[in-house]
């Protein structure tokens, strides 16, 4: 890191050449190097936020370092989508012991909920848009009062997607290539 000094003041930047700022007219000149400070994130403080984030305390995402209230959202959505790939190998894995009929019955069947788990998964990131505006907001009551109507909404896609889905397996199935 050099340490940079432009006429009454300091600052650190990341470059070691003469820098011309045009809208003060000043030249940026390096006073001293310094070796960059070792800012990687030890294993404890990863795990300890892995940790936090699984929780399920309250927390104040509006404060604080964003890269970390993205960290702590995130965690939860990763371990969530990589259990569902773990359950499509475990439904292949004792499947697979009835035949190639069955382990092709549970493929063309996880093909079908990964379209279901795609538009399950738009509709939770416009609820949590909807609700993390909300929240930023500082209006509680408006985020629950959201919060209310993205499940009500979702409870009507959940039954039209279901009865479809019970009338018309057979026919979906049929579409992908399956035989009865």
């Amino acid at each position: 890191m050099v340490v940079w000094e432009c006429d009454n003041w300091v600052c650190p930047r990341f470059f070691t050449q003469q820098i011309f700022n045009k809208t003060e007219n000043t030249i940026f000149t390096p006073l001293l190097k310094m070796p960059a400070p070792n800012n990687s994130p030890s294993f404890k403080s990863v795990f300890a936020v892995i940790r936090q984030s699984l929780n399920g305390e309250q927390q104040d995402y509006t404060t604080g370092s964003i890269s970390r209230a993205m960290f702590l959202l995130a965690v939860p959505m990763i371990l969530e989508l990589s259990l569902e790939s773990i359950f499509a190998v475990v439904d292949m894995f004792f499947v697979s012991k009835l035949g190639q009929s069955a382990i092709a019955t549970v493929g063309l069947t996880e093909s079908v909920l990964t379209l279901v788990y795609s538009v399950a998964i738009g509709i939770s990131t416009a609820a949590t848009a909807v609700v993390a505006r909300r929240i930023g907001e500082r209006n509680p009551e408006a985020a629950a009062h959201a919060g209310a109507q993205s499940l009500l909404v979702v409870s009507v896609i959940i039954i039209l997607v279901s009865v479809l889905g019970a009338v018309f397996a057979g026919d979906i199935l049929g579409l992908m290539g399956g035989q009865p």
